[in-house]
């Protein structure tokens, strides 16, 4: 995990697996949150992915609950400049959308929760398409003028707006996106693949996937006809029924078993060999969850491996 990666034009150095944050005040309570972060760091992890609506969610919560976590844990470990900080804006209750006020009250108070004067890449979550991107590229511009955040990025947005969105910073000399936070990952290609990828490739944007095991599906745990007590097993498990997720079941084990390495791993090397990802996202509730993910770093597959997983994800 120490071999870190370019994110896009940035100046961002980041590791080979970013931690989801996701579980933070969810699934995963501050001791549990704080060993997982903890684990990840030591093992020379540095990149770190939240949102300002993690996990408003659960019963009880309010939104902002993740960023809280990783901020006390900053604040405990002493090692803000170390690590690089992803969050993102449009989806907490009490800051819907991506109007100019909006984004500039939900960056300060994402600020106070992350106990920090900067976020390094801050996301738009959910693309507001009522929204003028002239708006929205504004008032993010505002924010990397007042040393607020580094570098902006976009999550949830069609090649249409994304390209719009480039060329208005073009044009008036405006901070521009750096990175691109797509829905991508073996049983689900289409989602990024096409258009999307093919603009990112050409405007030298990063490509940090979310849901990179599929909510679990990728790890091997779902099979057809198990029963998984996960809070995400209804979404996870409705790939084990699909031809093309058990096609993609048969070639993950095929490789992992020639490694002797977890599915998991497997999932998120061929994900990190992908056209302009740059990292891939995977969550851990306990730390020993983590060394599945980890292992990305260290395994290389081979070109006819490759071929395989994603010729039986097609």
């Amino acid at each position: 995990m120490t071999a870190l990666r370019k994110l896009g034009s940035s100046d961002l150095e980041v590791s080979p697996l970013c931690l989801g944050g996701n579980v933070f005040g969810w699934t995963a309570d501050e001791a549990h949150s704080f060993a997982v972060l903890d684990a990840y760091t030591e093992a020379g992890g540095n990149f770190l992915d939240t949102a300002d609506s993690y996990s408003a969610w659960v019963e009880g919560n309010v939104g902002g609950e993740s960023e809280t976590v990783i901020g006390n844990w900053l604040k405990a470990r002493g090692n803000r400049d170390d690590v690089v900080i992803a969050t993102k804006v449009s989806q907490h209750p009490d800051f819907q959308g991506l109007d100019a006020a909006t984004i500039k009250a939900a960056a300060d108070a994402s600020l106070r929760r992350l106990g920090t004067d900067r976020i390094d890449l801050y996301y738009t979550h959910f693309d507001k398409p009522e929204v003028p991107v002239e708006e929205i590229v504004g008032a993010l511009d505002e924010l990397v003028k007042a040393g607020k955040v580094r570098h902006i990025a976009a999550s949830n947005i069609s090649a249409e707006r994304l390209a719009a969105s480039l060329a208005f910073s073009d044009r008036e000399g405006l901070a521009r996106y750096v990175a691109l936070q797509p829905h991508y990952n073996l049983v689900s290609r289409d989602t990024y693949e096409g258009a999307l990828q093919d603009l990112a490739e050409r405007e030298n944007l990063a490509a940090v996937p979310y849901y990179a095991l599929a909510a679990g599906f990728l790890t091997g745990k779902y099979r057809p006809g198990a029963a998984v007590d996960s809070p995400r097993a209804q979404g996870a498990g409705r790939h084990a029924e699909t031809g093309r997720g058990r096609r993609v079941l048969a070639a993950l084990d095929e490789v992992a078993a020639a490694h002797g390495v977890p599915v998991a791993t497997v999932a998120l090397a061929w994900l990190a060999s992908r056209p302009t990802v740059a990292a891939p996202i995977a969550s851990a509730r306990t730390p020993e969850q983590l060394p599945a993910l980890l292992g990305v770093a260290e395994l290389t597959l081979t070109d006819g491996e490759l071929r395989r997983l994603t010729e039986a994800s097609a």
